[in-house]
């Protein structure tokens, strides 16, 4: 198996309500899992393959819970990768070379039984883990942003997070609303959805966890 780790921000946004029941093995809050995941890698390699500021989406669509499976994906990759960088992020984020359901994105792609052509475009991304703020554009393939969810009393932002010492996506995530716009070979329209902002230290074996 290829030695590789992964350190870096995410940006998600689903079909769920707020709280997102599949964080909690619950059935997803329209009776349907439909979103997007971008990262952006800040350290981190693929064998000798340096992997440092490269981005990537991907969208998901499950016609009910992740676990029951039957999904479909598809991956777009930023343009300005490099050809060993584009073959590295494929192989990552479809699981391979990881160890059997170590990983989110090895249970991701276990469960979706088609994977559409992987594409390429411009990835314009920033996120603000803190202040629960991200915008993404891939032109002509996909719009998204998120924001902190406002009180609906004075509009005040609530701060909310999910801690998940021992989870395989993250330890801790910050919670908004978010909504995306995808015109792939997936459509996908979400307006204030679930939105989580979100550090991860991943590699084939698993998730790099800071107590360990």
């Amino acid at each position: 198996m290829i030695n590789w780790y992964v350190d870096g921000v995410k940006f998600g946004n689903c079909s769920c309500d707020y709280s997102c029941p599949c964080q909690f093995e619950l059935l997803p809050s329209q009776g349907y899992c439909h979103g997007i995941e971008v990262i952006r890698i800040d350290e981190g390699r693929f064998g000798e393959v340096d992997l440092a500021g490269v981005q990537a989406v991907t969208q998901y669509q499950w016609p009910g819970a992740v676990f029951e499976g039957n999904g479909e994906m598809q991956i777009i990759i930023d343009e300005c990768a490099t050809p060993a960088q584009r073959e590295a992020m494929i192989a990552i984020i479809l699981g391979e070379e990881t160890k059997e359901a170590a990983t989110h994105w090895w249970v991701f792609r276990a469960m979706s039984k088609t994977v559409h052509k992987t594409l390429f475009g411009e990835i314009s991304f920033s996120v603000d883990l803190d202040a629960r703020t991200a915008v993404v554009s891939v032109p002509g393939l996909l719009t998204g942003s998120g924001r902190p969810i406002l009180s609906k009393v004075d509009g005040s932002p609530h701060r909310v997070r999910i801690e998940h010492p021992n989870g395989m996506e993250f330890e801790k995530a910050e919670i908004g609303s978010a909504s995306s716009r995808a015109t792939m070979t997936l459509n996908l329209d979400l307006n204030d959805s679930y939105g989580q902002f979100n550090r991860f230290r991943t590699s084939g074996n698993g998730y790099l966890h800071s107590q360990s």
